[in-house]
């Protein structure tokens, strides 16, 4: 994975530095509105535990300057998981969905190809059900750094990747006297890699 990465963002400089562009046609400049998102699923079986999850993010953006974008970003996702407690079995169905802000600072937004860091905040709601009965609802807000590539394939489509990332979140069950659960996350595994495309209107 980490020799495809590296291949593919060493093409697409290498692509952008011969590409004849035309001005005003390839490129982000002030002013342009993009749409993107990604869509993800995840599954894995082993013996009679099961783990199913499937994702979905459109985001909407708007270039406020020559190099920074701001959007919106709405996001669903639905898990079930089937597994062994260590005295019985158990399902659970999670599905959560997250609304949040984003801004991002693109180094050559211009040019085919650039290099752009992303500053995302979300909001967060979850609630899980389990089998026979039962449920579990969390409520809370993540905040996150990721860097990214951006490579334009014609005038309007873009093809762009994010990896890594530098993240805190907390959550808190929806219930009186709960406590909140605290994350903080340090990602710099190059296989956490999300792809997505782009259309700029």
């Amino acid at each position: 994975m980490k020799k495809l990465l590296f291949s593919l963002a060493a093409l697409a400089a290498f692509a952008s530095a011969n590409a004849q562009e035309e001005e005003g046609t390839t490129g982000f400049t002030k002013g342009d509105v993009f749409a993107s998102g990604s869509l993800g699923y995840n599954s894995r079986k082993t013996g009679e535990e099961k783990y199913t999850r499937f994702g979905v993010m459109p985001r909407v953006g708007y270039f406020v300057s020559e190099k920074i974008a701001i959007g919106a970003q709405l996001g669903y996702s639905s898990t079930e998981a089937t597994y062994y407690t260590g005295m019985e079995w158990d399902e659970r169905t999670t599905n959560s969905l997250t609304a949040g802000a984003f801004a991002r600072y693109y180094g050559t937004p211009g040019k085919t190809f650039s290099f752009f860091g992303q500053l995302h905040v979300n909001y967060n709601s979850e609630k899980t059900d389990y089998e026979g009965g039962g449920e579990d609802k969390r409520n809370g807000f993540d905040i996150g750094i990721m860097p990214g590539i951006s490579y334009f394939v014609s005038d309007h489509i873009a093809l762009e990747a994010t990896f890594g990332a530098l993240g805190y979140g907390t959550s808190k069950p929806d219930a009186d006297g709960a406590e909140s659960t605290n994350t903080f996350n340090l990602d710099l595994d190059l296989t956490s890699v999300g792809i997505g495309i782009v259309y700029k209107f």
